[in-house]
């Protein structure tokens, strides 16, 4: 796909925390909850500006 570990690693957990909210909210509950996780995931793990291990690696 063409993400850093912590990349693939949000994406993880945003589309299991998506899919529960799409059950139980709909799906514009879903998308709303894609936006907000995602950008507060990646603000905060990538605050630094970059990966932290190496340039294939984070």
């Amino acid at each position: 796909m063409g993400l850093s570990n912590r990349q693939y690693d949000i994406l993880r957990e945003v589309v299991a925390e998506a899919r529960a909210a799409q059950r139980d909210q709909g799906a514009r509950a879903a998308g709303q909850l894609i936006d907000r996780r995602v950008r507060q995931a990646c603000a905060d793990g990538y605050r630094d500006g970059g990966p932290s291990r190496g340039p294939w690696q984070s």
